[in-house]
């Protein structure tokens, strides 16, 4: 992996990264040569329309500017959009999402079994990519290479080589790239930055942040390898991944408690590392630790029930993250995100924040700042402002709120931590040459090799 940056400048483009604005404008282009007008619709194609892809299909839909054009999945009564179609299985055990379906989108509407061929279709002006995470490179980066915008779900890659590889795309190509870290776009988070560069909390020195789900006792189950559906290529499916027999919990949508086509740690702990990563302004971490147990839930699962994560970083802060899916009870004493300052703390739910002011401790004699402070806000509708940021940007050659090298930092973070898990040392990291410069197994780690006849352009 290629040096592409000094310390100076990583640090730079670190700090106005962290103050949102860094990116360049470009023309846009559609594929007729003209210039996107701002009443053009932008022409949407979806590659992945199960659970979160059909979520995002519809939220697109509310928007105007957006006309959808072209759909692509591996099963077909996603693709036919016939949820009386859709294997009995894929309801069992409760909890997993069947995606509703039925839009009656028309014979205008082109569909495909294989991405390739939506990237060839001209009357294709952007894609939303809602695959597993396995797949998120290689059809990222054969979207744009395709001269097509991209709405790419999060995490960015798989790895991170692979993450890196997408960034080199998208700034060769100049296509416009958001990741759904939709809490960028949340009216309460914007407020949150003023908060924090106030002073308000004095010298921030540590960070903790959680998820939590309760998936006692049975978790994703246990099963047993067997023919896959009729109507589901499993082949497609995993693509670039070795090969492996069929589970029927695994996918379509259990993946996310296997370690080779995802974690939890990157599905839904990276939200929350964004937003920390954005609030405190630290791009990257310099060193990662990380523990995980498996002795409650006794399914079939590859990742932990339970992960403590610790990041370091070169200010000396202290960033402590918890994945814990056996338990429900919150582990903070407001919300998901605990900022710690010498003067005081803030608490950040979805849903509103609490500052609590600190007290002096021995040997102190300072006295309390402020008064404990509540502020609470409806959840808006993250997804739409979001997809509304991009469609915008698409149209305008904006950088989106969520631009991939930030995106790209953020899920870093995720993939590190499953890097010093799987190897069970504390990693020191480079975040300039993007190596670990302690462990050369951990190395190893920072991507995998491709099945054929799959590879990395």
């Amino acid at each position: 992996m290629k040096n592409k940056t000094n310390r100076r400048d990583f640090l730079k483009k670190s700090t106005l990264a962290a103050a949102g604005i860094l990116g360049v404008g470009f023309p846009t282009i559609d594929i007729k040569g003209n210039i996107m007008g701002a009443n053009d619709r932008v022409r949407m194609g979806f590659i992945g329309i199960g659970n979160r892809g059909t979520q995002l299909l519809h939220s697109f839909m509310k928007n105007p500017d957006v006309k959808v054009t072209a759909l692509c999945d591996i099963y077909k009564p996603y693709l036919s959009r016939n949820r009386s179609l859709v294997d009995p299985r894929f309801f069992l055990p409760k909890g997993r999402p069947v995606p509703v379906m039925g839009e009656n989108f028309g014979k205008e509407i082109a569909l495909y079994e294989d991405y390739r061929k939506l990237l060839d279709d001209k009357n294709v002006d952007a894609v939303c990519i809602a695959t597993p995470d396995h797949w998120h490179a290689l059809q990222a980066i054969d979207s744009v290479n395709a001269g097509k915008d991209v709405y790419l779900e999060k995490p960015v890659s798989m790895t991170i080589y692979e993450g890196r590889k997408i960034v080199d795309a998208v700034n060769r190509t100049k296509k416009v790239v958001s990741v759904g870290y939709m809490r960028r776009c949340a009216a309460l988070y914007n407020k949150i930055p003023a908060l924090i560069q106030s002073g308000k909390l004095g010298e921030i020195s540590v960070i903790n942040s959680h998820y939590y789900s309760n998936m006692t006792p049975n978790g994703i189950g246990n099963m047993k390898p067997e023919m896959p559906p009729k109507d589901f290529d499993w082949n497609a499916w995993l693509g670039p991944r070795a090969y492996r027999d069929f589970q029927y919990n695994i996918a379509p949508y259990m993946f996310r408690w296997w370690k080779d086509y995802s974690s939890q740690i990157a599905n839904n702990g990276s939200h929350y590392i964004d937003i920390v990563q954005w609030l405190i302004g630290e791009q990257a971490p310099v060193a990662v630790t990380a523990v995980g147990t498996n002795h409650i839930i006794r399914d079939d699962r590859t990742i932990p029930e339970n992960m403590d994560i610790t990041y370091e970083f070169a200010s000396g802060k202290l960033f402590n993250f918890r994945v814990c899916e056996t338990t429900s009870v919150p582990g903070l004493k407001y919300g998901n995100i605990e900022i710690i300052g010498t003067k005081g703390s803030l608490y950040i739910s979805d849903n509103g924040y609490r500052y609590y002011p600190a007290t002096p401790g021995q040997f102190a004699d300072w006295k309390q700042t402020f008064e404990k402070e509540e502020f609470n806000m409806p959840k808006e509708d993250w997804t739409y402002n979001h997809i509304t940021d991009f469609i915008n940007c698409v149209k305008t050659r904006n950088t989106p709120v969520s631009s991939i090298e930030q995106s790209y930092r953020s899920s870093s973070f995720a993939l590190l931590a499953n890097i010093a898990l799987e190897v069970k040392e504390r990693i020191i990291w480079d975040p300039v040459n993007e190596r670990i410069t302690n462990c050369e197994a951990a190395n190893k780690l920072l991507h995998y090799e491709y099945r054929k006849p799959w590879k990395l352009e």
